[in-house]
């Protein structure tokens, strides 16, 4: 504590003991990796890698609080990591290791980025960006809320939406050329993570989705990722917590969704807002582990909103938005001259980059209005009296003309002379792999999470007991061939109405495949199929507990071909509930508009089904052809009684007996051949499977994301 409180002393002093702008420098013993010296020079050509060997060897030593990254004489690329050092958390004593990692340059120039509609006042998001990332640095990119920050580092990573255009240039490693399946991750704002694993279980699925080979050698990158983002402590506990367990904070949830992109040895890793939803202890905590991440050789590209001065002194390098335009881009302590040069120097005591958003942030404008009462009562109101369309006209205008812009001009022509290496791909998962561990990871999930079909197995169970009972001792004469009508159709339409129930497990289903599809980790043919092989041993077990429970309530015919007939009937109810329920969320993606939407679907469905009115009595268009047709509903109820009634026969007085088709009909118009149960149980089975092909196709034409593009002079991105 003395040494922090002496380090504290230090930094106030020197950005009081003078009024130059070089000396409102924060002192280099304060958290920051530069030496205030070195803004005089804003870009060093020390920084640019040489292509023959961009290999960093890393170092860390076991028990050590501190990383040694020493680098080989053709890879200055983290040369000046050592200028200062940095106090951090101890390591696991485990984390003995010695790994090279090839890191990658990013250079853009001239990047403009276009989206129709995205901003009311200018279609262009980002305007005639440029700058560089280095491997083993950290490259922030920060300005206000919509400032073209998150499109900027989409624009990198390649994942502008269908409707963005971009223009200009940007080269990986000096090449124009698409980034390959594992040379990059890229961690969502908002990441969907999977509640009921843990997380060395999460990671290690992710694992097999993503990298080749065997299961056995997934092990040790799922470890090297755990140790990379300080999970060890965690590794066993559940992400979303279970039964009585409690889940992960925010920071450390926010750590497994960048471990998991971790397991991949990325060369390049974007990540969009680190320090999303985190309090001001784990911010500090994730951008430690980030710049130990760094220092392994690997470049890193993340936006930011606002951070804390200790959080602030870790960046290496700072892209400085507002309203699409750049108004700075250097070292981040150079930052700090510029606005000092432009005229609005940071004051004493304040937060470098709150400084900065407090001077670019046109939101800053309402509160000055706002505050304009107050300076008649209570005087001036520094911090609240600067025009920021004055600062933002000053700080870029100040940026064009300083020698920074030409620095990084000169920067980006040595990055960019010659090609570098190219990165390779490090090959994936087969299909047939990926759809098995979908399938294990999804009957885990399923027996864990009680809300997916344990909840509704209860469920189910209640309600056959309450049908059943009110049902019950129906006989089997002549009168009671109406009630036992109306009995199987109660049970279908209900239970079917019931299976509702599952649409926020398959909400969440459909959020992790849109994640892990954006990162091509799977695909929408092996999220179905995994999700269809998961599902059945529990649809089957609902099927044949609820059957057993209505057959012998009700009183159905007792023979077991007959039974196994109504067990498999439902089960195909079942699954094709399933896939229209895949379907509408699938479209929607939301859980009140997919309830809303299969209520309205199921209660038409019911209307046309033929019990309330016989089919060839429903009126022709639309409740004849097409809806009786397309009820699922329909084909069930009419396979049961065609199950129940085919080959029966009642007494009418002493001598006279109809068929059961014949005692039927009235109520219920059904076949009178006796294969036609099975031709509705094949139409069920057909519904099913075509239900998950409309799934599929939508999946397909509403992919949630283009994870790539040719990084080429000017190109429209449109989604394939």
């Amino acid at each position: 504590m003395e040494e922090i409180q002496s380090q504290l002393e230090n930094y106030r002093s020197s950005s009081s003991s003078a009024s130059s702008p070089a000396s409102r420098v924060p002192s280099s013993n304060f958290l920051y990796l530069r030496k205030p010296g070195s803004i005089r020079q804003p870009i060093s050509f020390e920084d640019s890698p040489e292509w023959e060997d961009t290999d960093a060897e890393v170092r860390v030593e076991e028990g050590g609080d501190s990383i040694n990254a020493a680098t080989t004489p053709g890879s200055p690329s983290t040369s000046k990591l050592n200028s200062g050092s940095f106090s951090s958390p101890p390591l696991p004593k485990s984390l003995g290791v010695v790994r090279k990692i090839a890191g990658a340059s990013v250079v853009w120039r001239d990047l403009t980025v276009t989206i129709k509609g995205k901003r009311k006042y200018s279609d262009q998001v980002v305007k005639s960006s440029a700058g560089f990332a280095l491997p083993g640095m950290m490259t922030v990119i920060m300005g206000p809320a919509k400032s073209g920050k998150s499109t900027l580092l989409r624009s990198l990573a390649g994942r502008l939406p269908s409707s963005a255009i971009m223009h200009g240039e940007v080269f990986v490693n000096g090449r124009k050329t698409d980034l390959p399946y594992g040379s990059y991750g890229y961690v969502e704002r908002e990441t969907v993570l999977i509640g009921s694993l843990t997380v060395r279980e999460f990671l290690y699925y992710s694992a097999l989705l993503q990298l080749p080979g065997f299961f056995s050698q997934k092990k040790s990158v799922v470890e090297d990722a755990l140790h990379a983002m300080s999970l060890g402590d965690y590794a066993n506990k559940l992400i979303g917590g279970h039964c009585y367990m409690k889940g992960l904070p925010s920071g450390e949830r926010r750590r497994v969704s960048i471990a998991r992109e971790l397991v991949m040895r990325p060369h390049i890793l974007f990540i969009d807002e680190p320090l999303y939803h985190l309090d001001s202890v784990s911010a500090l905590l994730m951008m430690v582990t980030l710049k130990k991440l760094a220092s392994t050789g690997c470049t890193l590209i993340f936006t930011i909103y606002q951070s804390s001065t200790e959080v602030f002194g870790l960046f290496d390098r700072i892209c400085l938005l507002s309203n699409g335009n750049t108004l700075f881009f250097g070292e981040t302590l150079a930052c700090l001259q510029h606005f000092s040069n432009a005229g609005f120097p940071c004051p004493i005591m304040q937060s470098p980059s709150d400084h900065f958003l407090r001077a670019i942030n046109t939101d800053f404008d309402r509160i000055i209005a706002m505050c304009k009462n107050l300076q008649d009562d209570h005087g001036d109101l520094p911090s609240v009296n600067m025009d920021t369309a004055v600062a933002i006209h000053n700080l870029e205008a100040t940026y064009k003309s300083s020698a920074d812009v030409a620095a990084v001009e000169t920067m980006i022509l040595r990055l960019t002379e010659k090609d570098g290496r190219l990165l390779k791909s490090k090959g994936k998962a087969g299909n047939a792999t990926r759809v098995a561990v979908l399938t294990w990871r999804s009957l885990l999930i399923m027996s864990r999470e009680w809300r997916y079909f344990w909840l509704r197995l209860v469920l189910y169970m209640l309600l056959t007991l309450c049908i059943g009972t009110v049902f019950s001792g129906l006989g089997h004469s002549l009168s009671s061939v109406a009630t036992r009508v109306a009995a199987i159709f109660v049970f279908v339409s209900f239970t079917s109405l019931l299976s509702i129930a599952g649409v926020l497990s398959h909400t969440k289903d459909i959020k992790i495949y849109a994640s892990e599809e954006l990162n091509r980790h799977s695909g929408a043919l092996v999220f179905l199929l995994g999700q269809l092989f998961s599902s059945i041993p529990f649809l089957f077990l609902i099927s044949i507990s609820t059957s057993l429970v209505f057959y012998f309530l009700i009183g159905l015919r007792d023979e077991f071909s007959l039974l196994m007939y109504f067990v498999l009937n439902f089960f195909m109810c079942l699954l094709v509930n399933e896939a229209l329920m895949l379907v509408v969320v699938s479209i929607w993606k939301d859980v009140f508009w997919s309830i809303l939407t299969l209520v309205s679907i199921h209660v038409v469905m019911m209307l046309s089904a033929g019990y309330f009115r016989i089919r060839s009595g429903l009126p022709g268009p639309v409740w004849t052809y097409p809806l009786s047709y397309i009820a699922f509903h329909t084909y069930s109820i009419q396979g049961l009684l065609e199950n129940e009634y085919i080959g029966t026969s009642f007494a009418v007085g002493m001598v006279r007996a109809i068929s059961g088709y014949q005692a039927l009909r009235s109520a219920y118009e059904i076949s009178p051949n006796s294969k036609a149960k099975w031709k509705n149980l094949f139409v069920l089975f057909i519904m099913a499977i075509v239900y998950r092909v409309l799934a599929f196709f939508w999946l397909r034409i509403r992919r949630f994301g283009k994870p790539k593009h040719p990084f080429c002079t000017s190109y429209t991105a449109n989604v394939i």
